[in-house]
């Protein structure tokens, strides 16, 4: 079994419980109601579904965008054009014609 392959096996079982406590968590809620505590566990069973979304959606297993590499941008050597900064003092110095108190 390829490490990608098994990659993608571990995302599919951890989806699986996270389903399972999902339901549990229903079933509990029917059991104990709204209150705070419940409410807490839902919101944690909730993030870590955000979060194993965003994993499976990194994870070169599932064929995700970040296995892409943007786009290389060449920067030239030369010398910018000064007159690109005409009107801005030099940071932390201040302008040519005047000096810190």
């Amino acid at each position: 079994m390829s490490p990608q392959s098994s990659l993608s096996d571990d995302l599919t079982a951890a989806q699986r419980c996270l389903d399972e406590l999902t339901r549990t968590v229903d079933r509990l809620e029917r059991q104990v109601g709204t209150g705070l505590e419940i409410r807490r566990v839902r919101s944690d069973a909730d993030h870590l579904r955000e979060s194993l979304a965003l994993l499976r959606a990194a994870s070169p297993a599932t064929g995700s965008a970040s296995t892409v590499r943007p786009e290389m941008v060449t920067i030239p050597d030369k010398p910018y054009d000064h007159g690109l900064w005409s009107d801005v003092d030099d940071e932390g110095v201040g302008a040519k014609d005047r000096h810190a108190p």
